[in-house]
Order: C-alpha cells, then sequence, then structure tokens
C-alpha cells in the first residue's frame, strides 16, 4: 500500500506525523544555525531581572523598576535578533512553503487558517518543538 493511501485513510495520524517530523529538523536546523551559548546567556541575565524586579516591586522602587524593564525588552529584542538569522529562514523557509502548498492540496484546498489540517499540524509542531528543544537542551 502506498504512503498517499495511509495519508488518505489515516489522515490526523499522518498530519501529527509529518509535523513531528518536520518539526524535528527544523529544531536541529536551529540549534546548529544559531548560537546556543549566545541565547543562554540572555536567557540567564533574563531571568535574574525578573527576580530584580520582583524584589523592586515588593521595596516600591518604581525608577529601578523602569530601567530593568527597558533592559528586559533590549534583552527580548536581541534574543528574537539571534533566534531568526538570515541562515535559518532561508535554509527552512523555502522548504515550508513548499510543503505547505503540498499539505494544502492533499488535505484541503481552502486558505490554510479556515482549515482544520493547519491547526492539527500547528498544535503538533508546538507540542513537538517544546519537547525537542528540552531534550536538545536549547535556549
Amino acid at each position: 500500500m502506498a504512503i498517499t493511501e495511509y495519508m488518505t485513510m489515516y489522515p490526523r495520524i499522518s498530519l501529527i506525523l509529518i509535523s513531528v517530523v518536520v518539526t524535528f529538523i527544523s529544531t536541529i536546523l536551529m540549534k546548529y544555525l544559531t548560537n546556543q551559548d549566545h541565547l543562554k546567556s540572555i536567557k540567564a541575565r533574563q531571568k535574574e531581572l525578573q527576580k530584580e524586579l520582583k524584589e523592586c516591586r515588593k521595596k516600591g522602587d518604581t525608577c529601578r523598576m523602569e530601567e530593568i524593564n527597558k533592559e528586559i525588552l533590549n534583552l527580548s529584542m536581541k534574543m528574537m535578533k539571534a533566534s531568526f538569522s538570515i541562515k535559518q529562514i532561508l535554509v527552512t523557509f523555502i522548504p515550508f512553503l513548499i510543503l505547505f502548498h503540498w499539505i494544502r492540496g492533499f488535505y484541503g484546498g481552502e486558505p490554510p487558517m479556515l482549515s482544520s489540517w493547519f491547526w492539527w499540524y500547528l498544535g503538533s509542531a508546538l507540542v513537538a518543538s517544546s519537547i525537542y528543544r528540552k531534550v536538545l537542551k536549547m535556549a
């Protein structure tokens, strides 16, 4: 029996499997195309600042709270920049577009946001991604 026959017989299971595999590949690429040490150091600094912010709230030090919030925002921007490099986008974006075009044709022709396949894909990708990131000890 051909793979497409199984996909037709078990659309949700096949879609979840596709999502899990694609997410694994994407996570591996992200791990090796981003500077994980840099991301971890940013995250560690953010945690320190969160603790400091909590202490400032207890003391009522609003001036220091503003400074901390600005630094947290700055770190968030740095983290976003470091997480989404041009390399990573080029390596993953075009294959994802091709894959989504194929999935849309196979599972339903309506726009992705209106299709149930999109939500099954997205939900399983989010779950798989969080598991992979924990297992691979990524930032």
